[in-house]
């Protein structure tokens, strides 16, 4: 299947042209303001579906808007015309083509082009309204409040917030992809005369800043956002793209002594906590019960004994774990447990606790499991 992606080089483009590589389309065709004009001919003539996702959001005059969004469509139609090449065409407008303003206007006549095309032709012409759209690659200070708000925060500059109560409606750049291939295959959805995106986020200003600035400090407290809900994941993808390049990588505080070291990774609201042990040869940690909190022990590498022991028992139970037999032990409550490195080298163990740590109430009482 041969397709034109026109604006190729935009925000949507991109991660539209990226995806359709990754199914195993050979033949698409990019098309941006510095090709070759007369290319635009050959891909007009042997195209089978056309995304026209070029566009003007910031022009210099305002009646670039107009040649943008209404006079490249006018040319692109032509062209198909010009080779009776009725094949779909998609376009990209915005909920914006039902105000009165400059852009508003240019947008809605493109649209109006295009159904004027579909009655002269027959050809199948979809017309998506899109809301405000957020994702990686998106350029910041250009015509997205979310990517200058990642890009910022994420660079350290400050970000104006006028109205913390405006609610914003999105859609996010994988979604919006899926649709489009979506449509591709022909199932794509509508909405009366118009195709939408059917996964839609509406979410205010203020609460999308406080969390892109969450996101920042969850490195110094270790935490993961909640994951669970679909915006803030989303959003937590788009933020992390725009990290500088000498900053994908952070420091974690290791609490070291002459047995080795622990170290806490990640922390969760509502999945307990991840941490690094490692162990010197010969050293054996824990000796310790609790009455609610429970772990998950892993040796990731070098090799060694968990030991176990009810508190009201005089059995001692023995898990011989090693990096090279990865099996998770798990620790229950009312056991007293230790672990003790048998090798001559390192044991590194990853720890999971059902809550975080909380030094006001810890939940770990010494007790030796040997008798």
């Amino acid at each position: 299947m041969r397709i034109l992606v026109t604006g190729s080089k935009g925000f949507i483009s991109k991660n539209l042209i990226a995806e359709l590589k990754n199914f195993g389309y050979k033949h698409v065709y990019e098309y941006d303001r510095d090709t070759e004009p007369s290319l635009l001919n050959e891909y007009c003539e042997k195209a089978d579906f056309v995304f026209h996702l070029a566009g003007v959001n910031r022009p210099k005059e305002q009646s670039e808007f107009m040649e943008g969004n209404f006079g490249f469509t006018s040319i692109l139609l032509k062209t198909l015309k010009k080779y009776k090449n009725t094949c779909p065409v998609m376009i990209s407008s915005s909920i914006q083509a039902e105000l009165d303003n400059p852009y508003g206007k240019s947008k809605k006549a493109g649209e109006d082009l295009l159904f004027n095309y579909s009655k002269e032709t027959g050809a199948k012409v979809l017309v998506y309204r899109f809301p405000n759209v957020f994702g990686k690659w998106c350029k910041p200070n250009y015509n997205s409040a979310v990517a200058t708000f990642c890009h910022n925060v994420a660079h350290d500059l400050p970000i104006t917030v006028n109205d913390r109560s405006v609610i914003m409606n999105l859609v996010y750049i994988d979604d919006v992809v899926i649709e489009l291939i979506g449509a591709l295959k022909g199932n794509e959805h509508t909405d009366g005369d118009y195709c939408v995106i059917p996964k839609v986020h509406t979410i205010t200003l203020g609460e999308i800043v406080d969390l892109i600035y969450n996101f920042k400090n969850s490195r110094q407290d270790r935490s993961i956002p909640n994951m669970s809900d679909q915006f803030t994941k989303k959003l937590y993808s788009t933020y992390l793209s725009y990290l500088p390049k000498d900053s994908f990588s952070y420091e974690l505080r290791m609490n070291k002594d002459n047995r080795g070291s622990f170290t806490e990774f990640l922390k969760t609201q509502d999945r307990g906590q991840v941490s690094v042990n490692v162990s010197k040869p010969g050293i054996t940690k824990g000796n310790h019960w609790h009455h609610t909190k429970n772990e998950k022990f892993l040796v990731v590498s070098g090799n060694g004994v968990i030991r176990f022991r009810k508190i009201i028992s005089n059995e001692i139970i023995e898990y011989f774990v090693s990096g090279d037999k990865l099996e998770v032990v798990d620790i229950p409550t009312g056991y007293t447990h230790n672990i003790e490195n048998l090798g001559e080298t390192d044991m590194v163990t990853i720890m999971w606790a059902n809550e975080c740590f909380d030094p006001e109430n810890p939940d770990t009482y010494y007790l030796e499991v040997k008798l």
